[in-house]
Formats: structure tokens, C-alpha cells, sequence
């Protein structure tokens, strides 16, 4: 967003609470890579520049290519600056911080949604002698008891924490809610690479018939690795992770499962197959087949035949408890009438529900690739001259 600001001759400053790239820095686990390749990672004029375009960058290497970008594009960054409130005035919007007051017509919110682990209730009963950790706070598996551990939830992050810990030497039961299974590889392409390809990432938001629906779709399991492998329950299941259903309460150190597992798996290879029939429709319809690697499918989901609906977690030697149960967004500091009974931040594709407020980096803000690195750029454009011709008061929408 500052580099197409400045593109537009308009007067800005990045607040930013710690260093540049945060959140990367602070907020993410040892082994984490990025889950899209290296040549995804395109921003305003700024792009791969390895050679390596197919790998998948670790953190310190993401940390260096936000760095790197910062300093290319010049952005009036002021880092230690933490922001306390954002409210309006008669001229337009006051934002306090610990260093400072800034007075402006304008304000664009791109603190992302992965402010807050989102935990449930029930987290509070869990029994003292088990520990809990967020997968905001995980680091690496050493930082967690000797014994057995239930990861919760079963998207990226918590397949990734489930195979690491698991191979640590922990055995791992991994609670499994809605998820969406693909595959890192299809037809010798990266499954991103084909998205990307087949206009799938490019989807806006006001040709959706349910965005908020769409918004509140789990990310595809996948996991960035020098080998390219595809991560799925399959793969978890062969290695000796014990799957269960959808953690749905305690009772005392007994926990609760769901009994839809089966039903979630099916739907979610039922996605995955959709996806890929869409892909190889697309590559037919664009005379790609005889390049190609023949279509292919990935064996069903294998799930137990009853799965447990309790387990007495103490007694099964389970000590730990990962939440990769996703995140919410902070904006306790946010003092302006935009936020919902859920609070969620009412906006139209990025544009504010009051003039002059603007928010970035949420799922599925104007494009299906909005949450990626890659998305960031086509959305700080479309905002950005949104945001040109309110200031010049042409009192735009859309």
C-alpha cells in the first residue's frame, strides 16, 4: 500500500509497532515455510530474484524479502511505534500512539487478521496437569512436556505441528474439524502455480455468491518442503498420528469428538477432486494435456470405522495441547462504528464503512488471493485509487 501511495504523489507513514516484518519475526513457528513458492511472492515492482523459483522461502528468508522490499520502495516507516486508539474528528481520523499523534483524512488498517489465537471456551477447563499452547506461541516441540499431544484443528498449521511434533518422538491424536485437502503437486505443477494459472486466485469478491461464507473457508493443507511432498491425513495416518473428530468439549479430563469425521473427510476430498477436475478442464480447454502429466487422483481419506467420540486424555498419557484453531483480528484500539456484532470490520472490498477508512490483508478482501503475499499488491492498487479519489472528493465506491 506505501508503494502505490507514493506511486500516486500521496502523503503517507507506516506505523509499524515492532520491527519491519513483525509478525514474521515474532509470531511463527522454527520450521515454518512459506506454503506458496518462491515465485509467488510478487509485490509492486518487486519479485523473486533466487534461483530457486520453485522452493518455498523459510523465515528468516521471508524476514530479508520484506526487509529488502521496504528499502527499495523507500516506505516512511516508523518501527517501535505501537498505535494505542484510532478515532475521527471532524477533519477526519486521530491516531494516537506510544510516540506520537498523527492527524489525517485517511487510514488504512493492514494489521491482518491472524492477531489473536482463536481458542475455544473450553480451553479454560482444560485440567492443570496438561499444558496448552496456541500455535502463536509454538516454537518447536521442545517446548512442550514429554508425553502425548492433541493438536486441534487440521488445516495448514495443524497438520504441520502435527508431523513435526510427531516426529519428535510425541505421539500426536489430531482433532480434525473442516478442512480442505490438496495436493502440493498436480501434474508435475505446483497446485499454486495452477490456481494462479487458471485464474482461481484472481476470483473477486463481488462475483461471489456467498463472500462471507467464502471468507471463513479453512486454508488448503499444504506444507512447503525441499521435496515438494503433499501433507494430508493420509500422510499423517501412515506415520502413526491418531486421527479423531472435531474436539467438541471436556468433561473433567475426558475430551469430546464429534462423530462426523467421515463425513468431513469425504467432503473434503470432494473439494479437493472438484478443483482438480477444474484444473484439468482448464488445461484441455488451453491445449496443455500433451505437455503434461496425465490427470490423477489421490486415494480417498482413510478414517477409522468408529472413530473414538471420547477420550480420557491424562489417561492415554496426553500432557499437551496444541489450538491451531485459527485466529481473529485485534482491534481493541479501534474506536470508529465499523465493526460488526462480531467484530469484524464492515467493509466493501476493502473500502471502510466510514469514508476514508481502509483495511488490508483480510481472506478474500477482493480477490480469493488476497491473504497471500502475491494478493497484496492487486488489492493496495484498487484501494489505493479508491483512497486518490476520496481525497480528491469524488466520494467513490466499489
Amino acid at each position: 500500500m506505501s508503494r502505490c501511495l507514493g506511486e500516486r504523489a500521496i502523503d503517507h507513514v507506516v506505523l509499524e509497532r515492532g520491527l519491519v516484518a513483525n509478525s514474521w519475526r515474532r509470531e511463527r513457528w522454527d520450521s515454518l515455510r512459506l506454503l506458496t513458492p518462491n515465485w509467488q511472492s510478487r509485490l509492486p515492482g518487486f519479485g523473486y530474484e533466487g534461483n530457486n523459483p520453485d522452493g518455498y522461502r523459510t523465515m528468516p528468508e521471508v524476514i530479508a524479502f520484506i526487509e529488502r522490499y521496504a528499502k527499495v520502495i523507500d516506505a516512511p516507516i516508523r518501527t517501535g511505534t505501537k498505535v494505542n486508539s484510532v478515532r475521527q474528528d471532524d477533519a477526519g481520523y486521530v491516531v494516537e500512539a506510544d510516540r506520537g499523534t498523527w492527524r489525517c483524512r485517511s487510514v488504512v488498517l493492514a494489521t491482518g487478521a491472524c492477531n489473536i489465537p482463536s481458542v475455544p471456551d473450553v480451553a479454560e477447563a482444560v485440567p492443570s496437569a496438561i499444558e496448552t499452547v496456541t500455535s502463536i506461541d509454538y516454537r518447536n516441540p521442545d517446548q512442550l512436556q514429554a508425553g502425548g499431544v492433541l493438536v486441534v484443528g487440521a488445516s495448514a498449521t495443524g497438520l504441520q505441528l502435527a508431523n513435526e511434533i510427531h516426529r519428535s518422538g510425541r505421539p500426536v491424536t489430531l482433532a480434525v474439524g473442516e478442512h480442505i485437502r490438496a495436493p502440493r503437486v498436480y501434474r508435475g505443477k505446483d497446485i499454486q502455480w495452477w490456481m494462479d494459472a487458471a485464474g482461481i486466485l484472481d476470483e473477486r469478491y463481488d462475483a461471489i455468491d456467498d463472500i462471507n461464507r467464502a471468507r471463513r473457508v479453512p486454508s488448503l493443507q499444504l506444507v512447503g518442503s525441499d521435496r515438494r511432498t503433499t501433507l494430508d491425513l493420509n500422510a499423517l495416518n501412515a506415520i502413526g498420528v491418531r486421527l479423531v473428530g472435531r474436539f467438541a468439549g471436556l468433561r473433567g479430563s475426558t475430551a469430546l469428538f464429534s462423530g462426523g469425521l467421515r463425513n468431513l473427510c469425504a467432503l473434503s476430498d470432494l473439494k479437493m477432486n472438484r478443483l482438480l477436475k477444474a484444473v484439468d478442464e482448464w488445461a484441455s480447454q488451453n491445449d496443455l494435456d500433451r505437455h503434461l502429466e496425465p490427470p490423477s487422483r489421490l486415494p480417498p481419506t482413510e478414517v477409522d470405522v468408529e472413530p473414538p467420540l471420547q477420550m480420557d486424555l491424562l489417561a492415554v498419557g496426553i500432557r499437551s495441547i496444541v489450538w491451531a484453531t485459527g485466529y481473529r483480528p485485534d482491534y481493541s484500539w479501534l474506536h470508529v462504528p465499523v465493526l460488526d456484532r462480531k467484530g469484524q470490520i464492515r467493509h466493501d472490498g476493502g473500502v471502510g464503512a466510514t469514508p476514508g477508512l481502509y483495511v488490508m490483508g483480510l481472506q478474500f478482501l477482493r480477490r480469493r488471493k488476497s491473504a497471500l503475499i502475491d494478493g497484496a499488491g492487486d488489492d493496495a492498487c484498487d484501494l489505493a485509487n479508491h483512497l486518490l479519489r476520496y481525497l480528491n472528493g469524488a466520494g467513490a465506491t466499489g
